[in-house]
């Protein structure tokens, strides 16, 4: 059985302000270096014999100080990539607000896509791809993988048996870690949304 940590990235200015999506610049604001610090503190003293991180910076500097403490050089995967919102790359949620099509995003988001995007179940698809291929390589290994809400949310839905429209019941937050295990195709969720705050 190979054990996930999926972290998902720390705070950046934009959070809860702009759906940033693949934008390239977003870098961790000071709590997000804090938090990053936090995390390999939290991480360090595990087993983990791979550190994997979504392209984007933001996801990169989150797991930068676990890395140099365990001595791993950070793979980069674009099977772990943000969600890419097309056209609505960069839009503030006040804006967004106004549009049709976010309203549906967000009651029908199994069968929605973003304009000119990816929808959730392209996302699922591949990101589950990633953690099987994972699984048969790396048996019993224990994966530290730094990605984005979504990616990770799409995992854990998956994992409990809940439809992509049940998003909302699935919290996950910046600089939170949920383990999962996987065996043989089947993925068990060991902790959720865990916060390194205390």
């Amino acid at each position: 059985m190979t054990t996930f940590s999926l972290i998902r990235h720390g705070t950046h200015d934009a959070v809860g302000r702009m759906l940033v999506g693949r934008m390239a610049d977003i870098r961790l604001n000071a709590c997000g270096r804090n938090q990053a610090q936090r995390i390999a503190d939290w991480l360090c003293g595990e087993q983990i014999v791979a550190v994997q991180s979504s392209p984007q910076l933001r996801s990169r500097e989150t797991v930068e100080p676990l890395a140099r403490r365990l001595g791993l050089s950070i793979e980069l995967v674009a099977a772990i990539d943000e969600l890419n919102v097309g056209e609505w790359t960069g839009r503030s949620f006040a804006s967004l607000g106004r549009d049709p099509l976010w309203s549906s995003w967000n009651t029908r988001r199994g069968a929605t896509r973003p304009p000119n995007g990816e929808s959730m179940l392209e996302l699922q698809a591949r990101t589950l791809d990633h953690l099987n291929r994972i699984a048969t390589w790396l048996p019993h290994g224990h994966v530290a993988l730094c990605s984005h809400a979504e990616v990770i949310r799409a995992v854990v839905l998956h994992a409990l048996k809940l439809s992509l429209d049940d998003y909302h019941r699935v919290e996950i937050a910046p600089a939170t870690i949920s383990t999962l295990e996987v065996d043989r195709r089947a993925i068990a969720v060991v902790a959720l949304n865990q916060s390194v705050a205390s």
